[in-house]
């Protein structure tokens, strides 16, 4: 193990303390001002303390830097329900009843108690804000295959019911697997079974050229239906290849998705400028999304993320944030489909990121790396480290191999939040059920 002293040292004269004030993220504050773009991760799916701060500097994003959307890893029409509610333009009569479509394992993923108030906060937000100028919640995902299916055809039977019926016949090609996604990725992949790329592509060609006659009515309400529609009927052409593509490379999977998460930033950007001037949107996802994949031992691999082409795509408009932890509790599964359990998490490796800053001494801690000035520390810090990484499901027995890789820190991150001892969130439900329709969220990498 390599004698960290003199990098200990220079971190903890770096490190802006939490302490739990509102002036906490005033130094990250100060890096994302001018930013476009701010992605904010996790180190798991199942930490308190994550959602939390993570809901907090949001607000502060929000209420201070004018940021107009939240764009979360989910689904996009469950998170569009959300999205109704938030604006005030839905049918739901509170925040628990919005998060409703979250379903499918892991349900407590959006439905636990930290999004639950933060939805609450930002209906009240929204309530003293002009139509016009109220803040959206919008789903980044790929796996809602049949629910996007369900959202187009609803949209399309309300202005156009020829279209409609073309659409149903096309999406009907689906049938044939009884709307088992993972079977039809199966079947196709092997070449056992006809695919529906051409029908899904037609599909979403045929409604981007209707989008002037669906306009017509013109306003924000109309344009903001049209959006969801267009986005719901592009995550059905992702999805098809995306399910395609399960059973061959995880690396081709993972690649798919992600890049479908940066063009549904890119397409969400740019519908909200149309009401707002340099709109700006928050991002959440695990780390492992949000880092920039060129500073792991996975993008050495051919493995990219949201990050690296969020700031690929936005250069000097993006601002990736961190999370870590040493040790505490999580909430996760022990399986796919398995319940929610509260786990314990192991101390981190020795030699790692988590091990590192436990030793720092500071119960929590905001750190930039650009703020380390001495030369010696700051080309410690450049040296790769393990990394932890829960996602949904945690396999304390065998840490090493499933939960942990090799990055770059400082080239990964623009700041990282560590908090030494963190507890599990609280599901809104005890138990997550995996509907067969779908597969389980973050399939199947678990991130």
């Amino acid at each position: 193990m390599p004698n960290d002293d003199g990098l200990i040292r220079a971190i903890r004269a770096t490190a802006h303390t939490l302490a739990g004030s509102p002036s906490d993220f005033d130094p990250l504050l100060e890096l994302t001002r001018n930013a476009r773009c701010v992605l904010i991760g996790e180190a798991s799916h199942g930490t308190h303390e994550f959602y939390r701060l993570r809901a907090e500097l949001t607000q502060r994003l929000i209420e201070e830097q004018g940021f107009v959307a939240i764009a979360v890893e989910a689904d996009f029409p469950d998170a569009y329900r959300v999205n109704r509610y938030v604006r005030a333009i839905g049918f739901d009569t509170d925040a628990e009843e919005a998060l409703g479509d979250f379903q499918r394992f892991p349900a407590w993923m959006w439905r636990n108690a930290d999004v639950l108030d933060f939805v609450g906060w930002l209906r009240d937000h929204n309530d003293a804000r002009a139509p016009s100028q109220k803040v959206g919640f919008y789903g980044l995902d790929l796996y809602s295959l049949h629910g996007s299916i369900a959202a187009v055809l609803a949209y399309l039977d309300r202005h156009d019911s020829a279209a409609a019926e073309r659409a149903r016949r096309r999406y009907g090609c689906f049938e044939h697997f009884g709307g088992d996604a993972e079977s039809y990725g199966y079947m196709t992949g092997l070449g056992l079974s006809d695919d529906c790329e051409r029908e899904v592509l037609t599909q979403l060609v045929e409604l981007q050229r209707q989008r002037d006659l669906m306009l017509r009515r013109g306003g924000i309400a109309a344009e903001d239906d049209y959006f969801q529609a267009e986005q719901n009927a592009r995550l059905v052409k992702n999805a098809e290849e995306y399910y395609r593509s399960m059973f061959g490379r995880r690396t081709s999977t993972w690649n798919l998705r992600d890049t479908h998460m940066a063009d549904t930033l890119d397409a969400l950007l740019t519908h909200l400028a149309g009401r707002f001037d340099r709109p700006k949107v928050v991002v959440w996802a695990h780390n492992s999304h949000v880092g920039d994949a060129r500073a792991t031992d996975v993008g050495s691999e051919g493995e990219l993320n949201i990050g690296q082409l969020a700031r690929t795509r936005y250069p000097d408009d993006v601002v990736l944030v961190g999370f870590s932890t040493y040790s505490g509790s999580v909430t996760a599964a022990s399986s796919w489909g398995g319940a929610a359990e509260h786990k314990r998490v192991q101390t981190g490796l020795p030699g790692s990121f988590e091990e590192l800053f436990h030793r720092v001494g500071l119960p929590g801690f905001l750190l930039l790396p650009s703020e380390i000035e001495n030369l010696s520390a700051l080309a410690a810090f450049h040296e790769p480290r393990l990394q932890r990484a829960i996602g949904i499901v945690y396999k304390p027995e065998s840490e090493r191999l499933s939960h942990y890789y090799h990055v770059t820190l400082p080239r990964q991150f623009d700041a990282i939040i560590h908090v030494d001892r963190t507890r599990a969130l609280e599901p809104l439900e005890r138990l997550a059920n995996l509907r067969p329709d779908e597969a389980p969220e973050t399939y199947p990498s678990g991130m």
